[in-house]
């Protein structure tokens, strides 16, 4: 049975960030539209599979890639918590899950 997806408010405002400086540097919605897609993919995946992401340096929480995207998730008895998502191109040192 597939797990309950919950994002955190951190989650969506990261991903709505991301679509967003894609949709404005191509002067399009199509990539924007297809990178939505794989996160709604992979939280599907999770859903089903929820321990497929690889373990991280943080207790208790998992990773999932999407392309160059890290999608960073706990996992509980019920529910799949989306904590963030990090581009990978970025410093590691600045990720922040609140």
């Amino acid at each position: 049975m597939a797990l309950k997806i919950i994002w955190s408010s951190l989650a969506q405002r990261k991903r709505k960030e991301i679509l967003s400086y894609w949709s404005k540097r191509n002067a399009s919605d199509a990539y924007s539209k297809k990178l939505n897609a794989l996160f709604i993919e992979a939280v599907r995946q999770l859903a089903k599979f929820p321990f497929i992401g690889r373990t991280s340096d943080m207790d208790g929480v998992r990773v999932k890639i999407v392309r160059e995207y890290l999608l960073f998730y706990e996992v509980s008895d019920i529910a799949i918590h989306i904590l963030t998502i990090w581009d990978s191109r970025q410093d590691p040192d600045e990720i922040k899950l609140d």
